[in-house]
């Protein structure tokens, strides 16, 4: 039998319609809504960016302020599901953490006639970052914290609970911007995982406990911790350079460059670039964006490949503070938006998911007795 022509799974494959964003169209560019993602990093905050995601429209002033409202009433924990991130081993990963706490809240606050969908998708936007910091801290100092903050934002809500006391605005900001590049993305892997299971009639919380899963393997979510971890095995940029070029003779695989979709550059690239070099500034670790600078270069001279999300993002996360493991849960805070846009578009127009498979084993044989086989 000759062997099978290899293939990107997919790749290339119109699986379904969205209205919800535009990805790579003709190679380049990504919109949510029909909004660039250039216009919603530079005038839009995260919650107007969910709100629009949601329900396709941007948000006027009374309707962000319910909505803001609305998340900041929802950010405490139910006693129950406390004790279960308590029970949470302390050297679990935070992407199990996200994924227990999303299926254990599912048998806490079910969804039924009176908790739809929208109450569900508001309530784990506002919910998700209060779980991983309760367990979080629980385990690092024993403290059971009160995940109830008024913070004007989830990203600010975020960064108030890790560090225990409000971010600048320069802070608040960057994250709120990096919240909204990773808020939506088509069909990528855990999106399309969401609407495989939501297209099985499962319930929410299924969904995107399916999405969670999906996100948390380096081919996807977790490329933005692999980009840290090579990042900070250099001092210097020239140490880096020498330390990339090894790597690239060696044919090893540098996490955080090109991108399936894209074909020039990934658009959200710049943008949360130009904001890892703000918070270097006056950081005590700067160094580590001129490395990251430097591994860009290196990359895009010799090999032709341009940064994604996930490579500039890691010095961005690591000038707010925030530890290399807690990475890919903000993409779970902010994508969470896009996946329960997804998820009730597919349920709008609901049809189960169920491609075919190019079967490529032994053809039709008979039984053999247990005596007749070698």
């Amino acid at each position: 039998m000759s062997e099978p022509k290899k293939k990107i799974a997919l790749s290339g494959v119109v699986a379904g319609q969205t209205a919800v964003s535009t990805v790579g169209k003709e190679g380049v560019g990504l919109t949510y809504r029909g909004y660039s993602i250039e216009d919603l990093a530079e005038h839009a905050t995260f919650e107007e960016v969910a709100w629009l995601v949601l329900y396709g429209e941007l948000p006027n002033q009374k309707q962000l302020d319910s909505f803001r409202k609305k998340l900041t009433g929802l950010r405490g924990l139910p006693p129950v599901l406390c004790e279960i991130l308590e029970r949470v081993p302390a050297d679990a990963h935070p992407m199990d953490v996200l994924r227990t706490g999303c299926s254990a809240l599912g048998t806490i606050e079910q969804e039924n006639e009176s908790r739809d969908a929208e109450a569900i998708a508001h309530r784990l936007i506002a919910a998700f970052p209060s779980m991983l910091l309760y367990w979080h801290h629980f385990h690092r100092s024993g403290k059971r914290i009160e995940t109830q903050t008024d913070a004007q934002g989830v990203g600010a809500h975020f960064l108030q609970l890790l560090h225990d006391r409000p971010p600048s605005s320069l802070q608040a900001r960057a994250m709120d911007v990096s919240l909204i590049l990773y808020a939506e993305h088509e069909f990528n892997a855990s999106t399309f995982t969401c609407r495989v299971v939501a297209g099985t009639r499962a319930d929410f919380y299924s969904a995107v406990t399916g999405g969670i899963g999906a996100l948390r393997g380096p081919l996807h979510g977790g490329a933005n911790e692999a980009s840290m971890e090579l990042i900070e095995q250099f001092s210097t940029a020239d140490e880096a350079e020498a330390g990339l070029m090894k790597m690239l003779d060696e044919k090893r695989t540098v996490m955080g460059f090109g991108h399936p979709v894209y074909r020039e550059c990934d658009p959200r690239s710049p943008i949360i670039k130009s904001w890892s070099r703000k918070l270097s500034n006056d950081h005590p670790e700067s160094r580590i964006f001129a490395i990251s600078e430097r591994i860009e270069q290196v990359m895009l001279r010799e090999k032709k490949l341009f940064p994604n999300l996930d490579f500039f993002s890691a010095s961005a996360y690591r000038f707010l503070g925030i530890p290399t493991a807690m990475f890919t849960p903000i993409f779970v805070f902010a994508r969470i938006s896009g996946w329960s846009a997804h998820i009730m578009e597919q349920r709008a127009n609901n049809r189960l998911i169920r491609p075919t498979a190019e079967y490529i084993g032994a053809e039709p044989r008979a039984f053999l007795p247990m005596e007749k086989r070698s």
